[in-house]
């Protein structure tokens, strides 16, 4: 007799394998953007170089979820120093963020599809010891299959919607024994431990750490960039938009030209989130008649009104040279980016009305008048401006948002900490 459970995690990984050839095909047409991917597509299928030792490993879906890691990987390994950590990202911006950060101090690799072949021969030439997760990356046949072979898998700074948590209870016959094989749960706040416990992680499997976002890294190289940039700046009003998306970068060209208006100098450092973005947003930037310097191809912003940020791995840097910073995936419903990168340079920090996927830190942010939320360009140009010509409020919101972040570390120990109590 197989259970409902059994029979829905068979159905489900059919359909994962019915898929495969489009999902393949569909990898190969973005490789023509990021040879990378066609490079490396045996990876997807499990087909990883073969690791020795203790492996640790961490998967971070994407850039953001790599950032986040990236303090929790350097504490490991300062602590682990014989510890081998495998890093695995769904996508190639993920790992190119990845290699920038690390170097050879770690090992990486695509992650493969949740197909259960695809994972077992994952998991046989990888030999991880525990698996990391970072937020809320949870496919059923790699954690089904890391529990049968007694791997440890975390989830950590996770994060759960209520949306998401609904979601998960209609197809309770499917989560709910992926959920009970979950090791431990470091959740963000105490609703998000909450909704794990609502759906099916054991009460005692589950810790309100808090978010190690809040633990923001700015190393001393990124510091010294900053400050070159915005010395090259010479003393121009600054505002960044990072981790754009679509037309929202339509909105943001407009509401500059708004600014403009006011404060002629003023210069815009644009960042779209994906680097498909770069080319159009461009093209976009010169038909409004907006003077452009793109970063990849060193031009200088001494002169331009737009400065685009072209490149990968800059973001936290480019934060840092500016005045006040809007944070993207916000004027539209993707629900928001990271906004502790800016706020922990000390720099006032605006976001649209979108910010479901990172609702408590938004929240604490709020609470402490740290941040502003905007309801479209119009009104963001009219913060901006009005931030450019009161630089005492400027300051005095930038310092509260930093505050923050300050009161709100401390997330990173007990991560790192339950880690390594548990393994």
């Amino acid at each position: 007799f197989c259970p409902e459970s059994c029979v829905l995690q068979f159905i489900y990984s059919q359909l994962i394998r019915l898929i495969l050839p489009f999902i393949l095909l569909r990898l190969w047409w973005n490789g023509r953007r990021a040879p990378e991917l066609r490079r490396n597509w045996y990876q997807r299928l499990g087909i990883v170089p073969r690791a020795s030792g203790t492996v640790v490993w961490v998967h971070a879906v994407s850039v953001g979820e790599t950032i986040a890691a990236a303090p929790m990987v350097r504490r490991l390994l300062a602590r682990n120093p014989g510890i081998t950590i495998l890093m695995t990202a769904m996508t190639d911006t993920g790992l190119a963020q990845a290699r920038k950060m690390f170097g050879d101090q770690v090992q990486y690799a695509y992650a493969p599809y949740d197909t259960p072949g695809a994972i077992r021969r994952f998991l046989n030439r990888a030999s991880p010891r525990i698996l990391v997760i970072m937020e809320t990356e949870i496919w059923p046949n790699m954690i089904r299959q890391c529990r049968a072979r007694r791997v440890p898998v975390f989830l950590i700074n996770a994060r759960l919607s209520e949306r998401s948590a609904r979601g998960y209870e209609r197809i309770r016959g499917l989560a709910a024994p992926i959920m009970r094989s979950i090791s431990w749960v470091a959740a963000q706040a105490e609703k998000d431990a909450e909704r794990f416990r609502r759906i099916g992680v054991a009460p005692e499997k589950v810790a309100v750490t808090g978010s190690v976002k809040f633990d923001v890294d700015i190393p001393e190289d990124v510091r010294a960039a900053a400050m070159a940039l915005r010395q090259e700046l010479a003393g121009r009003p600054v505002w960044i938009a990072g981790s754009t998306h679509g037309s929202e970068n339509d909105q943001l060209l407009a509401a500059h030209g708004k600014v403009l208006a006011e404060h002629p100098g003023a210069l815009l450092i644009l960042v779209p989130r994906h680097p498909d973005r770069f080319e159009p947003v461009a093209e976009k930037a010169v038909k409004e008649g907006l003077t452009l310097a793109r970063r990849s191809l060193g031009e200088g912003p001494a002169q331009a009104q737009v400065y685009l940020g072209d490149t990968m791995g800059e973001l936290m840097m480019l934060y840092g040279a500016s005045d006040l910073a809007f944070v993207g995936g916000s004027l539209i419903e993707r629900g928001g980016h990271n906004p502790l990168e800016p706020a922990g340079w000390g720099i006032p920090v605006f976001s649209g009305p979108h910010i479901f996927n990172f609702e408590t830190i938004y929240q604490s942010l709020l609470n402490d008048r740290g941040v502003k939320l905007v309801t479209d360009a119009d009104d963001l140009a009219a913060h901006v401006s009005s931030l450019f010509s009161d630089g005492q409020e400027r300051e005095a919101i930038g310092q509260r948002a930093l505050e923050v972040v300050n009161k709100n570390r401390g997330a990173l120990d007990k991560v790192v900490d339950g880690i390594i109590e548990r393994v």
